[in-house]
């Protein structure tokens, strides 16, 4: 679960980036966080993370608090950010292992997850390989390798399929809803609206910082009375924004 209450941050002395969020993600749920660029959904989702302080309210990941409880609220997340290019210098095993020591993965229950999850996503023949080595695609599936070793309860994505192949795309999708259905979270961010009409059980859309719709697709459909393409009724909730 991951509530975020009277949420707002800004820039220096710029305006709002994010305006007043109160958002809740329960357990059992795939949410997509939809918006044009710069609307503030990465903003949100390093708040979430603990990597940006908020300079109002306070975020929970299973009722503990982001800002009081950084550690042990950390612990229950397993993030994807939206680029990639980290530890260049490092082999992927060594990221891998480093990830694992972080979150005190055991040796045991980490070759297991290393070599399921990295033949799932085919790159164990490259992970003795520095990851400045691996196309963009290939470091994409590393990063999600790592978010998921520690089998975390909640699953925080930022923009997760951007150049995964079909085949890894699909298996992405495929452990997301099998996540949520052992009553996990699932929050992701995403560009590809098709994506989220099919898979989301709650979308939520925002703009200039503030929270224009949170539901589900049918909600949206009956809300703006059109029976129309998640992508279509999209423009036309930023378009009167």
């Amino acid at each position: 679960m991951i509530e975020l209450k009277n949420v707002s941050k800004k820039y220096k002395k710029d305006k709002n980036v994010i305006d007043n969020l109160n958002l809740k993600i329960d357990n059992g749920e795939i949410f997509g966080f939809l918006g044009p660029n710069g609307a503030g959904k990465t903003t949100t989702i390093k708040m979430m993370t603990g990597i940006l302080e908020m300079d109002v309210g306070d975020i929970f990941i299973d009722d503990i608090s982001i800002t009081k409880n950084p550690l042990e609220a950390k612990k229950r997340i397993g993030l994807v950010p939206d680029n990639p290019d980290v530890f260049l210098k490092l082999k992927g095993i060594e990221y891998l292992n480093f990830i694992a020591d972080v979150y005190d993965v055991s040796t045991e229950e980490r070759v297991k997850e290393i070599k399921e999850l990295s033949q799932k996503f085919e790159i164990e023949n490259v992970l003795n390989n520095k990851i400045e080595s691996y196309s963009h695609g290939m470091r994409q599936k590393l990063l999600i390798i790592g978010a998921l070793l520690h089998n975390p309860k909640n699953w925080i994505l930022d923009e997760p399929l951007t150049g995964l192949d079909p085949k890894s795309s699909f298996e992405l999708k495929k452990l997301m809803r099998e996540h949520v259905n052992k009553d996990n979270t699932v929050f992701f961010s995403t560009h590809v609206l098709e994506v989220a009409e099919k898979l989301c059980d709650k979308i939520g859309i925002i703009n200039n910082g503030k929270l224009l719709f949170v539901g589900t697709y049918n909600e949206m459909k009956n809300k703006l009375k059109e029976n129309k393409s998640l992508e279509e009724l999209f423009m036309e909730i930023i378009k009167d924004d």
